[in-house]
């Protein structure tokens, strides 16, 4: 394979550099393009310092501010196909008249089409990697490639978190044995060996989903492939009600005592964990999957995520899935994120855009175990390009909060995944919008889809 050399030319890029105390500085600079070898970042500077071949591939952006690529760092892209179905209902009637009741029935087709439909929609809201969180389990690892395919046909970013679920509660199609999780997690990790765009990590479901053996088991393969691993934790009260009444411990106290808490581990929500295992996760710097958005759709609570920051857990942003949050952009998580502490706090200066930002970009590619979230050589050349005369981002007197705060959809033109058009002015680059639509009415259609 040869080398390619693209060189961008927005009006201007979004660079951070950490401060003292780690957190990020955003600064606006103008005047700078970037220039990639293949899907990473070269060099950064203006034009005429960089180092460009004859064969280069130029491409301008006027009025335009490239800024990292957003990672969705908590996804189940299958649920974008059950949105509307079940909004408005507790979390159990909701979790059994759309999950429970619809997945077995989508099939592998049926699976690629959810992915589909989510990853294009993500990229068109500036997502260039997503944390597929999978637990529709088919025969070996199928379903987890339609995922695969469903990425590469959009042209985004993919980590599968392939799900450890043992639960004879849930569908049989999420449930596979501890030998059968573990033969078909390694199974995936030889197929997206040599993939620069896809990777995979052991994600066992929750301690309500997945057996003490099933965590134990992912959390060992987690360890001998050097990986992050990730996991629903506190969600909802029931969650710890239902250790306390098993095992006598709180949720972190429980994993302890299973040898399962570590540097690696990512905790999906964390809504109602107590300050003590706050605080152990915090020693370990262990990471937390934020679903602001998710978390009240579902009236979950809320994640108190500036004292998880203190005790020292590293956040990042997800959106959850697409009928459990309903939206798919991690600029509205960003959003979302810093209204609710503020409100929990009440005080507005609780949480500022720099630090959702960060957690957007940064710090999801930090728990999803890629070179990415930052403008910078040497890392993955995956960025957006936002439209500088959007109404959105008027007046012009701060645009990282205008980005956070105020961004609408329409401001994004153009997404690039290492290096490569994924969403091109507005337009999916890669994928007809009509193909998806299609596809989602025909299986719409094919599994009797209806609102309860």
């Amino acid at each position: 394979m040869g080398t390619t050399q693209t060189l961008f030319e927005p009006d201007a890029i979004l660079m951070s550099t950490p401060k003292e105390d780690g957190a990020p500085d955003f600064e606006v600079r103008k005047g700078l393009s970037i220039l990639c070898v293949n899907d990473r970042i070269e060099q950064i500077g203006p034009k005429d310092t960089l180092n460009l071949g004859s064969e280069t591939t130029q491409i301008r952006l006027p009025n335009r501010i490239l800024v990292p690529g957003t990672v969705n760092a908590h996804n189940h892209s299958f649920q974008s196909l059950l949105r509307g179905v079940a909004d408005d209902r507790p979390f159990l009637v909701w979790r059994d008249e759309a999950l429970y009741k619809y997945a077995p029935h989508l099939g592998t087709e049926g699976i690629y089409t959810g992915a589909l439909l989510a990853f294009a929609e993500m990229a068109l809201m500036g997502v260039t990697t997503v944390c597929d969180f999978f637990y529709v389990h088919g025969a070996g690892i199928e379903t987890d490639l339609a995922v695969r395919r469903a990425a590469e046909d959009v042209g985004i970013r993919l980590v599968l978190a392939r799900t450890f679920y043992d639960w004879d509660g849930a569908p049989e199609c999420f449930r596979e044995s501890p030998a059968e999780a573990l033969k078909n997690f390694e199974s995936l990790l030889a197929e997206f060996k040599d993939d620069p765009f896809a990777s995979a990590l052991p994600a066992p479901h929750s301690p309500h989903g997945a057996s003490d053996e099933m965590i134990q088991i992912a959390v060992d393969a987690a360890k001998r492939h050097d990986l992050p691993w990730h996991l629903h934790l506190a969600e909802e009260p029931f969650e710890l009600e239902e250790i306390f009444e098993r095992t006598g411990k709180t949720p972190v106290d429980f994993l302890e005592s299973i040898g399962c808490v570590d540097e690696r581990m990512c905790i999906v929500h964390g809504v109602h964990l107590p300050q003590g295992d706050i605080e152990k996760l915090g020693a370990v710097q262990a990471g937390l999957l934020h679903c602001p958005s998710s978390n009240m759709f579902l009236g979950d609570g809320a994640a108190p995520l500036v004292k998880m920051l203190e005790a020292g857990m590293q956040p990042a942003l997800g959106s959850d899935g697409g009928c459990s949050n309903n939206r798919v952009s991690v600029f509205e998580e960003m959003r979302m994120a810093s209204l609710l502490q503020k409100v929990i706090a009440q005080d507005g200066g609780a949480f500022d855009a720099q630090r959702a930002f960060d957690l957007g970009t940064r710090g999801g590619a930090k728990l999803c175990n890629l070179d990415a979230g930052q403008l910078e050589p040497g890392l993955l050349a995956d960025f957006v390009a936002i439209d500088l005369d959007d109404l959105s981002l008027y007046p012009d007197v701060h645009l990282l909060r205008s980005i956070v705060y105020a961004l609408q959809p329409t401001a994004i033109t153009d997404v690039f995944v290492g290096a490569k058009a994924t969403v091109r002015n507005r337009r999916l680059a890669r994928v007809q919008e009509g193909e998806v639509r299609a596809r989602v009415v025909e299986t719409s259609k094919a599994i009797g889809l209806r609102a309860v």
